[in-house]
């Protein structure tokens, strides 16, 4: 059964954004998430979890892409959440 047409975006432009939204914006969250806790707890340990887990979170991000209503409420948002994470390993790493 075919999806229906007025949940379809037309616009080429949209869907280019909201893939590489997905993609890099999503990969941005998921690697300064694990920065984040890299610079508070054991770095070693951290870094070897992630290698099993962020793809897993980066999937999750690169679908959540596709879910919003607007392209740039969810960048923004990913940019605000990466900004975030980035601020929290700052702290961890200056003290």
């Amino acid at each position: 059964m075919p999806a229906n047409k007025k949940y379809l975006t037309n616009s080429k432009v949209q869907r280019i954004a909201k893939f590489v939204t997905g993609f890099l914006g999503g990969y941005l969250v998921a690697m300064s998430f694990y920065l984040a806790i890299g610079a508070w707890v054991n770095t070693v340990n951290v870094m070897i979890t992630s290698t099993f887990t962020a793809f897993l979170l980066w999937v999750v991000l690169f679908i959540g892409a596709y879910l919003g209503e607007s392209i740039w409420k969810v960048l923004g948002g990913y940019l605000l959440i990466t900004c975030l994470f980035l601020a929290i390993m700052y702290a961890g790493t200056n003290m």
